[in-house]
Parts: structure tokens; sequence; C-alpha cells
């Protein structure tokens, strides 16, 4: 056997790698059960080719120790790029690239960086964070897994490529779903809280995380796991409910449905979006609650994801005066080393929220990358100029005031969630939208149908007539042929008012006249309507609506909680 020789600074790069992953499994966590520390393997070998089959915490460790300072930076950034393919992109896509990372292709930039990931952002109606997304890269599932296919080709010459290249989304079903069209979509994460049971929510998620693989997506950046304790816009239906306990079900739910289609799961926003109204795109939320009422209030979710197996965490850029004052937590050490690695006891990747969000554009992207690497992230999101971030990472690195321990720790830890969603082939498209599938999602949006005034399953009487405020024709659109496929006749005018209000509507959007007043998002607008039947959908979707319409049929008993309090109105009036 040929011998292989090891350079004295890759030999220090393996040796920190194996400690890291030692120390990593070793810090006090006084409130939760030590977890077994992972096994460090052998000595490194020298080329990725030899890396170990078996643990994948030993063939991040081995593959660690063959890296150059410029992969090892790579590793930790997860950027954005322009385009709907990898390597043929339209001029204002390419002006777009040069301009965030100096390079014309999302192929060219995964290359020039030695990227860990790249992140697919586009558009979806109602979007509550569509102020960071500046392109879109998805129109059909095709195009994506084209799109996909192209991107790991790329990530494939580099010497990280016997590592599965991350490809990330934020798929959170509801107003935040960035891939829309041909595939199964669920009803919002609220819905799922007023369904109230786990195994349809993992069941739901699963089929939805097996549609995200087939398309080439093994990251999503969901669920969220925030408690929904004031009247957020920006979380809104996004979050479970307000009760800590039921929410922590579902999440756990959707960490387990997720994973096991094969998909990474990130419950975020640590340590608790929800606990603030304020939006953290535009600002610096401020969370004044004790440190032990977040621990009560906020944090049982995430503890839910973690003993679920979630593989990420993503931090949140909020301001928690109780724990580190002035100190986002993205780039708060005392909450993420100290709080979420030590008290929760998460191993797994730490990933920033979008680094070209307010509160972290305060700093230079080099210096924001550097700082909250050090705070505790694995893995930097969306950075505002990738070359800037990649730049200032490396020269941080070189003159020591980025420890090399530290950017060794977080490269492991991003390999070994690669290496744990490694040799799972991804599905054919065909599975997309599959009749399962679609099932999966119905009885989920079925058991979400809530009657918070009004009798319990008696239909509307005569021919129906749909309204809506905001436009919302697709939604309208989507009823109507499920009322009159459950042989409900709708009319244009002067039939039974069926009012539907969405993400944004107050009580200027309800309409006096309506016989039914249905909230297809959180459903406090309900507590001004008059109408003498109010539901809750939670959610739009395609599901939703005809769950709605079996309920407006009287075909179908509808069985949901609120998860929110509504005031004046009962969590429900059909079960206990």
């Amino acid at each position: 056997m040929a011998r292989v020789s090891i350079s004295p600074r890759r030999a220090g790069v393996a040796l920190a790698a194996l400690t890291a992953l030692l120390l990593s499994g070793c810090a006090d966590k006084p409130d939760r059960p030590r977890p077994a520390p992972p096994a460090s393997g052998s000595a490194p070998a020298a080329t990725p080719s030899a890396t170990p089959a078996g643990d994948p915490a030993a063939r991040a460790a081995a593959l660690v120790g063959t890296l150059a300072d410029e992969d090892l930076v790579g590793q930790v950034l997860m950027p954005y790029a322009y385009g709907d393919a990898a390597t043929k992109v339209s001029p204002g896509s390419a002006a777009g690239n040069r301009a965030l990372a100096g390079v014309d292709t999302p192929a060219e930039m995964v290359t020039k960086y030695r990227l860990g990931g790249l992140i697919l952002v586009g558009f979806s109606a109602d979007d509550p964070t569509s102020g960071n997304q500046e392109t879109t890269n998805v129109d059909n599932p095709k195009q994506v897994r084209e799109l996909t296919t192209g991107l790991r080709a790329a990530a494939g010459k580099l010497p990280t490529g016997a590592a599965p290249f991350l490809i990330g989304t934020d798929q959170e079903h509801g107003v935040v779903t960035r891939i829309t069209d041909g595939v199964t979509l669920l009803p919002s994460a609220l819905a799922a809280g007023a369904a109230g049971d786990p195994a349809l929510t993992e069941a739901a998620w699963k089929a939805a995380g097996t549609e995200l693989a087939a398309m080439g997506v093994n990251l999503d950046f969901a669920p969220v796991a925030d408690v929904l304790a004031t009247r957020s816009t920006v979380i809104g239906s996004r979050s479970f409910g307000a009760d800590p306990q039921r929410a922590a079900a579902q999440v756990g739910g959707a960490v387990r449905g997720l994973q096991g289609a094969g998909v990474a799961a990130t419950v975020k926003h640590f340590p608790g979006h929800g606990h603030s109204a304020a939006d953290s795109h535009k600002d610096l939320p401020v969370l004044n609650q004790s440190r032990s009422a977040l621990a009560a209030g906020a944090w049982p979710p995430f503890t839910a994801g973690i003993d679920a197996g979630a593989m990420a965490v993503m931090s949140a850029h909020l301001d928690v005066r109780s724990v580190d004052p002035g100190t986002p937590a993205t780039f708060s050490h005392k909450l993420l080393t100290e709080v979420l690695r030590g008290q929760l006891g998460f191993q797994g990747v730490v990933i920033t929220d979008g680094m070209n969000m307010a509160p972290a554009k305060r700093w230079s992207p080099g210096e924001a990358a550097v700082r909250a690497l050090k705070a505790g992230n694995d893995l930097i999101l969306m950075p505002p100029h990738v070359g800037q971030a990649y730049g200032g990472l490396l020269a941080a690195l070189r003159d020591g005031s980025l420890p090399r321990t530290r950017l060794v720790d977080a490269a492991t830890r991003v390999l070994t969630m690669k290496f744990k969603l490694a040799d799972r082939p991804a599905p054919e498209l065909s599975t997309l939208a599959a009749p399962t599938h679609r099932e999966a999602a119905q009885r989920l949006a079925a058991a979400a149908v809530t009657v918070l005034r009004g009798t319990c399953g008696g239909g509307v009487r005569g021919p129906v007539t749909v309204t809506s405020s905001g436009g919302r024709d697709h939604t309208r659109a989507a009823l109507t042929e499920a009322l009159t496929s459950a042989g409900v006749k709708v009319v244009p005018n002067g039939g039974t008012v069926v009012h539907l209000v969405g993400y944004g509507d107050g009580a200027g959007d309800l309409r006096a006249d309506a016989a039914v007043t249905v909230a297809m998002d959180t459903p406090y607008v309900l507590g001004s309507a008059k109408s003498p039947t109010l539901l809750a959908t939670y959610s739009s979707s395609r599901a939703s609506m005809t769950a709605l319409a079996g309920v407006l049929a009287g075909k179908a008993q509808p069985s949901g909680r609120s998860p929110v309090k509504v005031p004046g109105l009962p969590a429900t009036t059909c079960a206990a």
C-alpha cells in the first residue's frame, strides 16, 4: 500500500475535527439527558475517496482532515443565487449573480466558493417574508429537479464531493411555501395545530418531504417551532399555535415526517419569534420575557423537535433581554452555545436566519459571518454578498480572530448532516401529487375545520354565493369547484353568502350580510364578525377548501379546535 503523507496543517485540522466531535458530545447539560458522544473514528485518511463508510460523524471528521482552509470556509456558507438553472441563466440573473458573488451562474458560485449548500428562493401569495426574497429559483417540479441536478454536478467536482450538496428551501406550507405548482400542498401549521393529531401531521409532512426529495431538495427550513404568544403577523399561521405543549407535539410530528422522507428538518426560529409581534426582517424584535417564562412558554417545541431528531435549528434575529440584552440571538454565544447546546442539548447544525435581514446588516457581510460563527452557528444563510462573507471568514481564520477549532467544528457538523442524508436515492418525479399524498393532506385539512359559532355539521341551505376580500379569485374558484362536487349549487349572487377572509384581513374586510364567515389564516378577525356561523380553516390550500366544502354541504363534521384564543369566542362549539 502506498504511504500517505499528511501536511502538518491538515493533521492539525484532522485533530481539531476529532476533538470538536468529542467535545460536542460532552458539554454539561444539567436540564436534559446527555446524548452519547459521536464516534471519533480512526485517524483521517488523506483523500475524500478514502472516507470510511458507516458512521456519518466519522466520515465527516475524516473528510475534514483533508480540506484546505478555502474548503472549510465554503462548507459553512449557504447563499442564494439568481436564475432557474445551474449553468444557463438570463442576462438579468447573470447580472444579479455578478453583484452578489462575482460570477454569472449558480454553478459557478458553487465551485468558486466551494459552497456547502444553496437555498432556493421564490414567491408565494401573502408571503410575510418576501422582503428578503430578491429573486426566484422555482417554477415547476421538472425545472427544480433539473436545477438541483446541475448544482449537485458542480458540487461533485469539489474536494467535498463525497458528501451530498445541501439544497434547501422554505417549504413551510401555508403563507410561506416556495414551491407551489405541481406539488401536494399541506394546510398551514396553524391548521395542523387545530387538528391536534401529531400522527396526521407526521403522515402529511412525510408525503410533502417525499416530494421535496424527488425534486432534489434535501433540507427544509421548517417546521416553525415558534409559539404564537402574540398576534405576530410575520409568524401568524406559520405557528402550530399558542399552547407550547400542543405545539411541541406537532413540531415533533413534522420533524419525524420530513426526516422519514430523507429531508433534513430545521426547527425555527430559536429562541422563539412568536413571543414578539415585531418583524425581524425589518428591525430587531425584543423579547422581554424572563428566562424561566421562555423556558416554559417558548422552548418546549424546540425541545420536542430536538427529541424527534431534528438535524438543524435556525437561530433568529431576536434580542432576548433576560439572557443577552442588546445582542441578536444569531450572534449570542449565551443563547446558542450555552442555552441551545448546553441546556437543550442540541448537537446538530445551527443555521442562521437570513443574513440579508436588517438586524444582521449592522455589520459588513464578512464581520457578520465571523460573529455568527463564533456565537455557535454552523451554517451562514443568505449573506448579502457571498464574496465578502467568504473573504471575511478566510481572513479571520488566518489572522486567528476566528478560532480554527470553531470553524472545524462547524464544518464537521455540516458534513455530518450531509452524510446522514447520503445514500438515499431521490424518488421519481412521478411521486409528486400522488393520490396517497393528497389523501394525507386532505385528512389533515379535514380534521382542522373549526366551528367557533353556529351549528355543527348542519350545512347551508339553498344555493351559495362565495365571496372574499382582497380578490383571491383562485381560492374562490377552488371552493366553488369543491362545493359543486359536493352537490351544492353555487350562484354568482343572490344565494347564501359564504365570505372568505385571509392573511392580512381585518374587520373592514368582513361582510355584514354573510351567513357564514370563514377565516383562512389566523382566526382573530372572526371576533369582529357578525355572521351567525363562523368557521376557520386556517389555510387557503385546495385541501382546506375541499374540507370546508364538506362541512358546508353537511357531509362532514368539523372537529378542529382553535389553537389560539379569539376574544369573545370559544375554541370550538363542536368538540371538547
